[in-house]
């Protein structure tokens, strides 16, 4: 039966379009949600495809920006535990914290709050940041880069860590105190 033959009230298969346009909306968001579940590599790639393939062969009918989010992140999130069964009770606390931390915007919030705090650093720290997160070098080849010891990048990146952590957590709190 072809989307246009659906009966009425029933859901169809999506059209491509659509589909696309809900990559376009979500991808980036289902890839961090996964993330924060524990997946990386080549697997987190697999499940972000499969969880696309899902909303193209099941019956979805679509009612707005944060259902779809929702019913793809429910996805995901059944995906990864089809491949890590033992990981359950690391996914409902991974669960939570997405849920008190990022809500209804998806991460965007968090992630716009991390990057004026990367960019409020001194250029040591934020070069330090960059090797270590978007690079992903090692402790070592961080280390022979900035003129530091691998248990000196080690701290430093630690106390950025926690820097950073509570930068954002203060950003949040006072965006959400502003929209009140």
């Amino acid at each position: 039966m072809t989307p246009q033959q659906a009966p009425v009230g029933e859901p169809s298969r999506l059209p491509c379009q659509q589909a696309e346009r809900l990559w376009a909306e979500h991808g980036r968001m289902v890839r961090r949600y996964l993330r924060v579940l524990g997946a990386a590599g080549p697997d987190l790639d697999d499940l972000l495809q499969e969880t696309f393939v899902v909303l193209l062969d099941k019956p979805f009918e679509e009612r707005g920006a944060a259902p779809a989010a929702v019913f793809l992140r429910r996805t995901a999130r059944f995906l990864f535990l089809r491949r890590n069964r033992g990981l359950l009770p690391q996914v409902e606390a991974a669960d939570a914290v997405w849920d008190r931390r990022c809500g209804d915007d998806d991460g965007d919030g968090y992630l716009a709050a991390l990057r004026a705090c990367v960019d409020a650093l001194p250029a040591r720290s934020r070069r330090l940041v960059e090797l270590g997160y978007e690079d992903e070098l090692g402790r070592a080849a961080i280390g022979r880069e900035l003129g530091l010891r691998t248990d000196g990048v080690k701290t430093a990146l630690r106390r950025l860590r926690e820097m950073l952590r509570t930068c954002v957590e203060k950003r949040i709190a006072d965006e959400r105190r502003s929209e009140r």
